[in-house]
């Protein structure tokens, strides 16, 4: 079920279901919070100082777990985890890391350079992506169920899905690698929070 949260190198609770942000595609999140499980994460990218406020206070409201994009000390002002970009640099690392006090640490991961910095950092997890072709990098190559699944097996951490991911694409990804999927819209309308689409996730837990 849901409540069987997968543990990182640290014993930190590794959500299920994740809600990304994004400065073009959804630079505010906080309208599609109320339909998230307790306990799924929500991971702020490039967002705003007054709407990353917002959904920090309703995170804790919800019970939803907040990590932010790329920056250690914003994460720690608003008592929040941090991941780490594969492909951007991630400012104020150490910080944090000093500081963390139990908080997610994650990381991207596209391929070997990702691999290496979540190992490095002994990460919670890892976001492998993008696992499938996704409206978030049109014409980009996908790297597919097998890739992905080795991917997750190098970086050795509960690897969560993220690109063109939904209930039905979960399920041709590898069943002991996929700790959880992360998405953008297909959080819109709450399409993939029917009761059949958690079950999808509970169901490789």
């Amino acid at each position: 079920m849901l409540h069987r949260i997968r543990r990182g190198a640290r014993g930190a609770r590794v959500p299920g279901l994740w809600l990304l942000s994004d400065p073009v595609r959804l630079p505010d999140p906080s309208s599609r919070l109320s339909g998230l499980p307790r306990g799924s994460a929500v991971l702020l990218r490039g967002a705003a100082p007054e709407v990353a406020r917002r959904v920090a206070r309703l995170c804790r409201e919800k019970g939803l777990v907040l990590l932010v994009g790329g920056d250690g000390r914003a994460a720690l002002r608003l008592g929040a985890g941090l991941h780490v970009p594969d492909r951007a640099e991630c400012r104020h690392l150490l910080p944090f890391l000093l500081n963390r006090k139990g908080k997610i640490l994650s990381g991207a991961v596209h391929g070997r350079v990702g691999v290496a910095r979540v190992r490095r950092l002994r990460a919670e997890a890892a976001l492998v992506s993008p696992a499938f072709p996704t409206a978030s990098h049109p014409g980009a190559p996908a790297l597919g169920p097998f890739r992905w699944g080795a991917l997750a097996r190098a970086a050795a951490r509960p690897a969560v899905a993220l690109g063109g991911m939904t209930a039905l694409s979960a399920r041709r990804l590898p069943r002991t690698r996929l700790a959880g999927w992360a998405a953008i819209g297909a959080w819109q309308g709450h399409v993939s929070l029917r009761p059949q689409c958690l079950r999808e996730v509970a169901l490789r837990r």
